[in-house]
């Protein structure tokens, strides 16, 4: 199979970050996607429904003439996130999920939440009128090392978050352990998950192997390779609970080559080359369409989109910038360490 026409994908995690950052990105999502879920952890955050219809607006500013997207906008829940304001931006149809961050997780979460019992207003009303939660799936506690982060949250926030309100959905985003793609396969309903580019593509080895490479270094971090293997077999499954989310995250190069380096990687320009790589040397270029443009929007009740892309392999490889140029400064584009043949035709 040389080609492949698929329904236009969805992410289902995605940073566009602000400003001149916002206008030099945007455009490399809005070509492929037609919707994504935007993440809300600017500075200052996305928390009220005002401020998501604020930088809905700007996102809408920024977007190429003529590229047809929909942002999908989320509110980043503090522990005075306000309930009624939650609702009316769901009934509105302008906030489709709301994010939780623990404090400190990744970038600009610091005004994330540390204590869960002061959210259960707000994440009560939410299981009430069917708005999912959006999980950055990492505990912060220092005792516990990185690499087991998700696996700690698993058994200590999220396990006990969902006994206590079994009508919440949720959405496990960027999972990146056996453990995490364990835990969704065993629920019955309300639980799901999100898998990023990177995560299929990269191990933990990535990043430390011959030197410390910044450019693979992401939160959550990747994980050993028997990991990503089973990332890889969720993701190409078929399986409804796993779909897109890139959690393409740029930083200027500067913010990621330095002393103290920013998490995130830049997916959104070569995303579905590398996932058609990875379908196809996976066997199952007939699932592709399933996780990057089915089962997002059934999660989220949503129609799949009406309208197509077609991948095309060729002969030689495809070329992909090494950075982009920003008006914020240059972002480097995510390099999967082989050579990618199919391109967006």
């Amino acid at each position: 199979m040389t080609r492949i026409s698929i329904r236009r994908p969805d992410d289902w995690h995605l940073h566009l970050r602000d400003g001149d950052m916002l206008k030099g990105v945007i455009g490399d999502s809005s070509r492929h996607f037609a919707r994504a879920i935007i993440m809300p952890n600017l500075v200052p955050p996305v928390v009220t429904t005002q401020d998501a219809q604020a930088y809905r607006q700007r996102i809408m500013a920024a977007l190429p003439a003529g590229d047809r997207f929909e942002p999908l906008m989320t509110l980043y829940l503090t522990e005075h996130t306000d309930a009624d304001d939650v609702e009316a931006g769901k009934a509105s149809g302008l906030i489709h999920a709301v994010k939780l961050y623990p404090a400190g997780a990744t970038t600009n979460s610091h005004g994330g939440v540390r204590d869960m019992d002061k959210a259960m207003p707000v994440l009560e009303r939410m299981a009430k009128i069917g708005l999912p939660l959006c999980v950055h799936g990492e505990v912060t506690t220092p005792e516990v090392d990185i690499f087991d982060r998700e696996a700690v949250f698993i058994e200590t926030v999220l396990d006990p978050l969902r006994k206590r309100l079994p009508e919440l959905k949720i959405t496990m985003e960027h999972v990146t352990t056996s453990n995490g793609i364990d835990y969704i396969k065993s629920a019955e309903n309300n639980l799901a998950g999100t898998i990023t580019t990177h995560h299929l593509i990269i191990n933990r080895n990535a990043i430390l192997v011959g030197g410390i490479r910044p450019h693979y270094y992401c939160l959550p971090v990747a994980k050993r390779e028997s990991h990503r293997l089973a990332l890889r077999a969720a993701a190409t499954s078929g399986d409804s609970r796993f779909f897109l989310g890139t959690d393409s995250a740029p930083h200027v190069d500067p913010l990621k080559e330095c002393g103290c380096g920013c998490a995130g990687i830049y997916t959104s320009i070569n995303t579905m080359s590398c996932l058609a790589h990875v379908f196809e040397e996976d066997g199952a270029l007939d699932r592709l369409e399933a996780f990057s443009s089915l089962n997002g929007p059934a999660w989220y009740g949503l129609a799949p989109n009406e309208d197509r892309i077609t991948l095309e392999k060729q002969a030689e490889p495809v070329s992909f910038p090494a950075k982009i140029e920003t008006g914020a400064g240059p972002v480097t584009v995510f390099d999967p360490m082989f050579p990618v043949h199919w391109s967006v035709v």
